[in-house]
């Protein structure tokens, strides 16, 4: 009987989907092993490139990469460009994480964004994005790619009609944010797929400000998945990085493009990014119930005249939000009341400049708290009427929350508005 009930929770505990910090921490508990000089963390193998015993050892391994006939030759490589033990550890690690078959590490978000495109998207094809997206990714999309006929759509973020409306006979790819940046929109992914595969074309999200805790696309049915994990998850501010998730028939292709761009990590970067991986799911909750407060703080104050943040029933997509994300992140995005007789470009920068907790400065996700216009951060080469032609007014601010107590923020939150 005691057997019997052993073998039950064994099988019990097979089947058992771990937890986020789990995965997290762990990544898949079942193919653990032990790293070299039964290091618990992940060594840092800093290697350009790998020796061979001699020319029987290369022959194998030839063998293998060609026709797959050696599995214990699987994680070998001969150069620097095509792989590292340390950067495979981590993209093992992301790939659970994220629900996906494989994934692939990129020096910088960006860097995983044009590699991406431009290994998916052919000469001649069709590329549609929403006019949400963050700003490089649209310029890459509108101005770089041209140089390969590539064409590109912009449509509302939530407009499914726009959206087919769009579509091409020689569109390949629907590419957006959700959430976006930075009105925090949510894209209905069920939505999105079912669109997309009715006419055959791949889709990928940018799930950065998700983060797998909150949203894994792929769940849905979306092809790729992309982070730029210079913020939530490395968590730090202290390396950059980026990485792709999907089908490992997929990952297998850009790994292979990749090899050829020349786009790859640094195997400290990724021992770093394992590192904060493994408080990935404690800081995003911490995040995600400040947040959360602060956007509740921030929408009954007078000063503020409007507060956009998925997790508030006045956001346009908190529905689908509710739907389909197990929290609603640490951005919020707000616009300060005007006030009679001054610039709303230097309301908003006096309230920035009498907060004490938060830098201003770019970027997010990680555990200092950042504030920034985005009409000076990003947008200050145009003009006020340019900026808002796009949707980035004066007075618009994005405060990235980090880890510090809640009451703190709301209390500098308070004195700051004060002074207005």
């Amino acid at each position: 009987m005691l057997q019997q009930l052993a073998r039950t929770e064994s099988e019990a505990w097979a089947e058992r989907d771990p937890g986020d910090s789990t995965q997290a921490v762990h990544g898949r508990v079942e193919e653990r092993k032990t790293n070299a000089g039964h290091a618990l963390t992940t060594p840092i193998t800093q290697t350009a490139t790998y020796t061979f015993a001699d020319t029987a050892d290369l022959r194998a391994f030839m063998e293998a990469k060609l026709w797959g006939s050696d599995p214990s030759m699987k994680e070998r490589q001969e150069y620097g460009r095509y792989g590292n033990p340390t950067v495979r550890a981590v993209e093992r690690r992301l790939a659970t994480l994220e629900h996906g078959d494989a994934a692939l590490l990129y020096p910088s978000g960006m860097a995983a964004v044009t590699n991406v495109l431009l290994a998916m998207l052919p000469a001649g094809s069709h590329i549609i994005f929403t006019d949400d997206c963050y700003r490089r990714t649209r310029q890459f999309c509108t101005n770089f790619l041209r140089r390969f006929n590539i064409e590109s759509s912009q449509v509302p973020p939530g407009d499914s009609t726009a959206l087919e409306a769009a579509i091409q006979d020689n569109t390949r790819l629907i590419v957006s944010e959700s959430p976006t940046n930075p009105y925090l929109r949510i894209l209905d992914l069920e939505q999105l797929v079912t669109i997309a595969r009715r006419h055959r074309v791949k889709t990928i999200i940018d799930a950065t400000f998700a983060t797998p805790i909150n949203q894994r696309p792929l769940d849905f049915g979306v092809d790729l998945v992309i982070h730029s994990a210079t913020k939530y998850l490395s968590g730090h501010n202290d390396l950059m990085a980026g990485v792709a998730v999907g089908e490992k028939g997929l990952i297998h292709a850009l790994r292979q493009s990749q090899g050829m761009l020349g786009g790859v990590i640094d195997p400290h970067a990724a021992y770093l990014l394992e590192r904060g991986l493994k408080t990935l799911a404690l800081r995003v909750d911490r995040q995600n119930r400040t947040a959360l407060q602060v956007a509740a703080y921030l929408e009954s104050h007078p000063g503020i005249e409007r507060v956009w943040y998925p997790g508030l029933p006045s956001h346009p997509d908190h529905g689908v939000a509710r739907a389909q994300m197990a929290g609603f992140g640490g951005v919020v995005t707000f616009s300060v009341a005007p006030i009679t007789g001054e610039a709303p470009l230097d309301t908003a920068s006096r309230l920035i400049d009498a907060l004490a907790i938060p830098y201003i400065a770019a970027s997010l996700g990680g555990v200092e708290s950042l504030i920034e216009q985005p009409a000076l951060m990003s947008y200050y080469e145009l003009s006020t009427e340019e900026r808002a032609a796009i949707g980035i007014r004066d007075n618009l601010v994005r405060f990235a929350i980090g880890i510090e107590d809640a009451g703190d923020i709301i209390a500098d939150l308070q004195q700051a508005l004060s002074q207005l």
